[in-house]
């Protein structure tokens, strides 16, 4: 039921010293609304089991729901968080028709379910959990709130990714929020505008709210504290799922929705795949398609279950997803404990 793939560095070294946490001095999670609900099991068992105790440090990099997902994960009691965050997103109801205010009115309520009482102090003081969240700061259409002027700056957006992905970066720069402490770096080929900005508690609650501001969707968040002045939306936009090169010395684990990766939002429907060189030294556990075909409607959740199923019924599906997402981290914790790393496929074979 799950599907586990490492690159050629991650493979070595797996060979050579066992699969262990202390491997990893990174983790990934990607954009992708309530698809995610599939790694609950996962989420659960990572970081209340296999980093439980952890000393070293491990950055926590997301983007739109991977990054609300560091968000928990960086707070004291991880597994209480993300089930906060399951139960506070999957029983979010809109009315037939929202507004992009009411669904952002909605985002704020869950943002402040999933940080509670401490949560903020929590991720920005964390010395070992460090969260970053990559937001897009958008420039020109894509930062009106204007529908058309949007639609129309999102459609040049589309068009210029379909040449080259390098062709975004006079419409959009990539913003890392991250602890003082965090000594993250990263490389991006594609040349894409990155600016490194400390948590503060101006900031920290607006930039990840913004890191989840879906385009046409939701508000975008204007003028973040401690950045220059402008509109800023959704990470996924940029990093979807993530084509640049952490610069660490550890392995990256990425527990993701399925194998199919996408550099950034504009890549969905493009053939174009994530470069190997950036996941040589990742770990990349998917639900598999068998499993996949054992959950309701055969599929994970998407955002398009809003609206195409009725709030008793979504929720209903949801929740099933919830109890098998569970089957994932039993089978996680088995390959582990009884280190079956013959298992591990080459991630050459998706990405090339």
């Amino acid at each position: 039921m799950l599907e586990i793939y490492a690159g050629d560095t991650a493979l070595k070294t797996i060979g050579e010293k066992g699969f262990s946490p202390d491997l990893f001095t990174s983790f990934l999670g990607a954009s992708g609304g309530p698809k995610w609900f599939t790694l609950l099991g996962l989420d659960k068992y990572i970081f209340g089991d296999f980093f439980k105790g952890r000393q070293v440090p491990l950055n926590l990099i997301g983007s739109s729901a991977g990054a609300f997902r560091a968000a928990c994960f960086a707070q004291q009691d991880p597994v209480a968080a993300i089930e906060r965050l399951a139960k506070s997103y999957s029983e979010t109801v809109y009315s037939d028709k929202p507004s992009p205010q009411e669904i952002t009115t909605k985002a704020i309520e869950l943002l402040d379910d999933l940080l509670g009482h401490s949560g903020v102090d929590d991720i920005i003081n964390n010395p070992v959990f460090k969260a970053h969240f990559i937001v897009a700061k958008c420039n020109g259409l894509v930062a009106s709130e204007n529908k058309a002027q949007q639609g129309i700056g999102l459609l040049l957006s589309m068009l210029k990714n379909s040449i080259s992905r390098s062709l975004l970066n006079g419409q959009y720069e990539r913003f890392i929020f991250k602890p003082t402490s965090s000594d993250l770096v990263i490389q991006d080929p594609d040349n894409i505008s990155t600016s490194i900005k400390d948590f503060s508690y101006n900031n920290i609650k607006t930039s990840l709210l913004a890191s989840g501001s879906i385009p046409m969707v939701m508000q975008g968040i204007k003028d973040i504290a401690d950045c220059p002045e402008g509109m800023y939306r959704d990470g996924g936009i940029i990093d979807y799922h993530f084509d640049f090169k952490i610069q660490n010395d550890g392995l990256v684990l990425y527990p993701h929705f399925n194998s199919n990766l996408k550099a950034g939002w504009f890549d969905k429907n493009l053939s174009r795949k994530v470069r190997l060189q950036h996941y040589d030294n990742t770990v990349l556990l998917c639900p598999s398609a068998q499993f996949i075909n054992t959950l309701p409607y055969q599929k994970i959740p998407d955002r398009s279950d809003f609206t195409k199923m009725r709030p008793a019924q979504r929720l209903q599906y949801w929740q099933q997803v919830f109890v098998d997402s569970q089957i994932l981290a039993d089978e996680f914790k088995q390959f582990y404990q009884t280190q079956d790393i013959k298992r591990i496929k080459n991630i050459n074979q998706l990405l090339n």
